[in-house]
C-alpha cells in the first residue's frame, strides 16, 4: 500500500497544522518583547544609562593635561626634613599615696563624717566605731593599776622596814630577802597595769577612724548601723597633690629608658602636654603582653584624678620625611593632587598624604625631594576643587 503524497493532505489539516504554528511564534514574540520591557524598566530605574559621578574637566590623568605657569602663581619645593621621632605608651593616672583606711576592731558603725570627693585634713575623724566596751575595758584597766599601785607601796614600807630591822640583825636574813622580792614583784606588776591600760587607751582609739593623710575621700564603703570587722576597708583616699603615670612599654623601647630621665607626656582629656621624670621602672615583665611598668612623676597640673588615660612619649632615632605646604594641596572629591612644576609646564599628579607635621604636611608617595609644585595663596589655604 503506497503513502499519501502532500497533494493528497486534506486542505482542513494543513490549515490546522499552520494556524498552530503561528500561534505559537506570536506567543513566543510576545514573550521575548515583555522581557525585553522588564529588563529596560529595571535597567532605567537602576541608572546604567546615567553617569553616576560627574568627573571634573580638571581631574585628567597625569600628563593628559598640562599648562604654562601662569604669572603670580607661587611655587615652592619639595622638601626632606629631618625630624625626631618617638613612639607613644599609654598609661594611666594614678596618686602615688593611695590609702584604704580600715578597721582594727570588731564593733559597730556609729557615724560616718565624709563622702565621696570631700577634701580632708591628716588627723580629721572619718568614722566613729562604738565605744563602749572599750571604754570598760579601759576602766577595768585603770582599777588595776590603782590595785598594783596599793601593793606596791605597802610592799615598799615593808621592805624599808625590814632593811631598818635587818641592819639591827632583828630579822633573819631569808625574811629580808622575802621582803625584797615582794617590792620587786609589786613594781613589775604596776608597771604590766600601766602598759595594761595603754594598750586599752589604743583600743579605744580605734573606734575613732582619722585621716592619716591629708588628700581627697575616693569612696566610703561603710553606713551608721553596719558591722565592721578588723581589716575591712572603711575608706579610700588619696593625695591630688603627688599623682604619677603608670604606663605599659614593650620590652625593646623600655631598654632604652631609665630612672631620673625626662619624657613628654600627655592628658587627652585635658588637651595638656607636660614634661615628667621617670621614677621607677618595674623589673618585671607582664607574661600577657611582654610589657614593662613605668612610672612617671612631675608637676600635677589642676583637675588630674586618679584613673585618667594619659601617653608617655618614648624618643626614637630621627626619621626623614618627605613634606610640601598644605596649601598645595588639591582636592577633589576624596582624592589629594598637587600641580607640578617641570620645564615651565605644570601638570596634575595624584599624591598619598600623611601626616599633618609643622614642617607641612607629610608625602607618602608621588613626590620627590627637590620637585616644585604651585601653592595656593596665603589667604586662600588648601583649595577644594580644582584650579584654574
Amino acid at each position: 500500500m503506497s503513502g499519501l503524497g502532500v497533494s493528497e493532505v486534506p486542505q482542513d489539516v494543513r490549515s490546522a497544522g499552520t494556524w498552530r504554528w503561528l500561534r505559537l511564534l506570536r506567543q513566543l514574540g510576545m514573550a521575548v518583547v515583555f522581557v525585553g520591557g522588564i529588563t529596560y524598566l529595571m535597567m532605567v530605574l537602576a541608572g546604567v544609562f546615567e553617569p553616576k559621578v560627574g568627573v571634573p574637566a580638571t581631574a585628567a590623568p597625569e600628563g593628559v593635561k598640562q599648562r604654562r605657569l601662569g604669572p603670580g602663581q607661587a611655587v615652592e619645593e619639595v622638601r626632606l626634613v629631618r625630624r625626631p621621632r618617638q613612639e607613644a605608651a599609654v598609661g594611666t593616672v594614678r596618686a602615688v599615696q593611695e590609702v584604704f583606711v580600715a578597721s582594727k576592731i570588731l564593733a559597730r558603725v556609729v557615724e560616718v563624717r565624709v563622702k565621696a570627693g570631700q577634701a580632708v585634713e591628716a588627723g580629721e575623724v572619718l568614722v566613729v566605731l562604738d565605744d563602749a566596751d572599750l571604754k570598760a575595758r579601759l576602766e577595768q584597766a585603770q582599777a588595776a593599776e590603782q590595785a598594783a599601785a596599793a601593793r606596791l607601796e605597802q610592799a615598799r614600807i615593808d621592805f624599808d622596814r625590814g632593811k631598818r630591822l635587818q641592819a639591827k640583825q632583828a630579822i633573819p636574813q631569808a625574811d629580808f630577802e622575802r621582803l625584797a622580792t615582794e617590792y620587786r614583784a609589786a613594781a613589775a606588776e604596776l608597771e604590766r597595769a600601766r602598759q595594761a591600760v595603754r594598750e586599752a587607751e589604743i583600743f579605744l582609739d580605734y573606734a575613732t577612724v582619722r585621716a592619716p593623710i591629708e588628700g581627697t575621700i575616693v569612696d566610703k564603703r561603710v553606713n551608721a548601723g553596719d558591722t565592721v570587722t578588723p581589716g575591712q576597708v572603711l575608706v579610700t583616699m588619696y593625695n591630688p597633690k603627688n599623682m604619677q603615670m603608670i604606663a605599659t612599654v614593650r620590652e625593646s623601647l623600655a631598654q632604652r629608658l631609665s630612672v631620673g630621665q625626662r619624657v613628654p607626656a600627655r592628658l587627652d582629656t585635658l588637651d595638656l602636654q607636660c614634661e615628667g621624670t621617670i621614677s621607677e621602672i618595674v623589673p618585671e615583665a607582664q607574661a600577657e603582653s611582654r610589657t614593662f611598668q613605668v612610672k612617671v612623676t612631675g608637676p600635677c597640673p589642676p583637675n588630674v584624678y586618679s584613673g585618667m588615660f594619659g601617653r608617655i612619649f618614648i624618643p626614637l632615632e630621627d626619621e626623614e620625611v618627605v613634606v610640601i605646604p598644605e596649601r598645595a594641596v588639591l582636592r577633589v572629591g576624596q582624592l589629594e593632587m598637587v600641580d607640578v612644576v617641570e620645564n615651565g609646564l605644570v601638570h596634575r599628579r595624584h599624591v598619598q598624604l600623611g601626616r599633618e607635621l609643622e614642617e607641612g604636611r607629610e608625602v607618602l608617595s608621588g613626590l620627590k625631594p627637590g620637585e616644585q609644585v604651585v601653592v595656593a595663596p596665603k589667604s586662600g589655604g588648601s583649595v577644594e576643587g580644582a584650579r584654574s
